[in-house]
């Protein structure tokens, strides 16, 4: 097993579709590389995030980042549809350098990789949410008007 750290805006629509996709084992919504600064702003610089377990047997990850880049503008900076804010902002985060060496040749192949916006660093931190956020869309589907991520990409590759 494998972990990745992927930040797409609104973590509800992109923990759900994760959730979907043949070979992700177990998700988690979260926060990563911020900086705690004290108890009334404790999520200051944070990218809302999805800790991605995954089986590289199963899927690769560029597969895993294909499917990603379906349900992200990787050309947005700090926004996902509605959700605006730096703490919206794309990214790929993995404490394995060769996750990031393999995130990076990804992008470079995309079409107008200069102009993509997708941070690929080194995950310094990392902050589950609380259980609320957790498979949220799975527990109140009726919430997926709030997600930039349409309901049919959404379910595109859940099995039925």
């Amino acid at each position: 097993m494998e972990t990745i750290y992927l930040a797409g805006g609104c973590l509800w629509g992109v923990q759900y579709f994760l959730n979907t996709l043949p070979g992700v084992i177990k998700t988690e919504a979260g926060r990563a590389n911020g900086q705690m600064q004290d108890l009334n702003s404790p999520y200051d610089g944070y990218a809302e995030c999805v800790k991605t377990n995954f089986d590289p047997k199963k899927i690769k990850l560029t597969q895993l980042l294909t499917y990603f880049f379906e349900i992200i503008d990787p050309y947005s900076l700090d926004k996902q549809g509605m959700d605006i804010g730096h703490k919206y902002r794309t990214g790929i985060y993995s404490k394995d350098p060769n996750h990031l060496i393999e995130a990076k040749a990804f992008i470079q192949k995309q079409p107008k990789a200069a102009k993509i916006q997708v941070e690929v660093l080194p995950l310094t931190n990392y902050i589950p949410s609380s259980p609320e956020h957790q498979d949220h869309l799975e527990r109140f589907p009726q919430d997926h008007y709030l997600c930039s991520i349409p309901w049919d990409l959404l379910d595109k590759y859940k099995e039925t």
